[in-house]
């Protein structure tokens, strides 16, 4: 019987400057990790890359001890990847080297999804799993925070992984939660970088706020902290009440605009995004990713669905 892998696969395109602004070379790499369907990772597994782009032919690496493989200097274009090893099926799949744009390496997942549920020790085995590569490619992962459920052991495993000095990884905490500013003080202290949200899950009146404004005053004095003591703080928001104060509060502490980011939903007010890359604020664009998205985004519908009123009235509020 023949078994099968499968390929995480990310490719790059990287800008030189050589000499002055008109000598330009720009080059990608393609690289990834090859696993079983056991997810144990795969070493010489046999990668080629063949594309019209490359003009001395196809192109061959075997995967590492640790299951990964790369191909460096690749000029702009289609490339076709084939994976192949004995005992396995092969594995082909068609990628795009692009320009004009930067990519910086960062992914946010759920622990739920890693094993949280089932076992923590499993969880943080397979968050390590992740954290390895990532930290070997220079990646971010933002670990997500669900409902209030699940805060505590989350911030757990964050603080497990931190001690094991993984220092690629990031957390979300919920303003609406009574705790927050509370965990954002020890994040602050640890140095961890956080990711402040208003909650998406309909949460009990013994654990969260339940008015807007209270919501809303709450987010205000955790962004104080985050701008005063946090590292690289992102705040994901789209209403423009909070966006303004955030900037006037940046501003009056002089914390540079490179030092802080806004995050928002992919689709939802392009025009702010647009407009804040613009005045020269740091912008990053949340995208569901993967063959579950459609499962994924009824389920974010489903856990509050007020959700589905807020896509709703930021669509409508979008300004051409």
């Amino acid at each position: 019987m023949t078994r099968r892998m499968s390929a995480i696969v990310i490719t790059l395109a990287w800008l030189f400057l050589t000499g002055s602004a008109s000598a330009q070379t720009v080059t990608g790499t393609i690289l990834g990790t090859v696993t079983d369907e056991s997810r144990a990772v795969l070493p010489g597994v046999t990668a080629t890359i063949t594309s019209p782009a490359l003009p001395g032919g196809p192109q061959t690496v075997a995967t590492a001890a640790n299951g990964t493989y790369r191909f460096a200097g690749l000029a702009p274009g289609t490339y076709t990847l084939t994976l192949s090893i004995e005992g396995f099926g092969t594995y082909s799949e068609e990628l795009r080297v692009v320009t004009g744009a930067t990519v910086e390496r960062n992914v946010s997942l759920k622990l739920s999804q890693l094993g949280l549920v089932i076992d923590r020790a499993t969880c943080v085995d397979n968050m390590r799993r992740i954290l390895e590569p990532a930290r070997q490619h220079e990646f971010f992962v933002r670990i997500d925070m669900e409902s209030s459920a699940y805060t505590e052991v989350t911030l757990e495993v964050v603080e497990t992984l931190w001690n094991l000095e993984y220092r690629n990884i990031g957390v979300v905490l919920q303003s609406c939660l009574y705790r927050t500013e509370r965990d954002l003080r020890k994040m602050n202290e640890m140095g961890a970088r956080v990711r402040l949200v208003k909650g998406a899950y309909r949460e009990p009146a013994s654990v969260a706020y339940q008015q807007k404004e209270d919501v809303d005053a709450a987010y205000l004095r955790q962004m104080r902290l985050l701008i005063d003591h946090g590292t690289y703080p992102a705040f994901a928001t789209h209403d423009v009440a909070l966006l303004d104060q955030i900037k006037s509060y940046a501003a009056e502490r002089e914390l540079a605009r490179d030092k802080y980011e806004f995050q928002m939903l992919y689709g939802i007010r392009r025009d702010l995004q647009a407009s804040y890359v613009a005045d020269g604020y740091r912008m990053r664009v949340y995208v569901p990713f993967g063959r579950e998205w459609y499962p994924y985004f009824m389920r974010r519908l489903g856990e509050r669905p007020a959700n589905v009123w807020f896509v709703i009235r930021a669509i409508l509020g979008e300004k051409r």
